[in-house]
């Protein structure tokens, strides 16, 4: 079996769209949820563009919403694939939104998706290209993904992220108080 090698620049994928009442709460924000979507919509042209294969979202890293996105504003998202495995790929996305008034652009979200490439008859994993990494920001994106895996491997997934937290609270709070204090759940 040959193995086909890409550059990062053959992944890379920019989607801009406009922000329209519709996308947003009654405060003139855009949902998260929406965003969202926009992320995996981008995640899977920046993986299937890159495997030339079917992708799907096996998972998706930290999303920390940096800064609100108002109606009006030009959001565009650029992706590309920042590590891969044997069938999978992470998918680095960047948002940023710009106030087409005043030009300004602020960073609003970065986040990391796992996509997995399928065969589109059976739906098994099939191999991904190799990853041909040009320049020192690809070699710091590339290991900064490969530190992320293997912190998630070193956690397993079932831990309670929140284990041991309430207790803890509950000890400060009688410490700080010097009273007795009961946990109700």
């Amino acid at each position: 079996m040959s193995l086909d090698y890409k550059t990062v620049a053959c992944s890379h994928i920019t989607l801009s769209q406009l922000m329209l009442p519709s996308h947003s709460n009654f405060s003139g924000k855009i949902h998260g949820g929406y965003l969202l979507s926009l992320m995996d919509q981008i995640a899977f042209a920046c993986g299937s563009k890159f495997s030339g294969k079917y992708c799907v979202t096996a998972s998706v890293d930290r999303v920390d919403f940096l800064s609100p996105i108002e109606v009006g504003e030009l959001v565009t998202l650029n992706a590309s694939v920042n590590f891969v495995g044997t069938s999978s790929m992470v998918v680095g996305i960047r948002v940023d939104a710009q106030n087409i008034q005043t030009g300004q652009i602020k960073h609003c979200n970065s986040s990391y998706f796992t996509m997995i490439a399928k065969d589109a008859e059976t739906g098994k994993p099939v191999a991904v290209p190799r990853l041909i990494l040009r320049s020192k920001e690809e070699v710091m994106r590339y290991l900064k993904a490969a530190e992320r895996i293997e912190l998630r491997k070193q956690k397993p997934a079932s831990a309670e992220p929140f284990a041991g937290c309430l207790e803890q609270a509950v000890c400060e709070i009688r410490q700080h108080f010097d009273a007795k204090v009961e946990l109700v759940i």
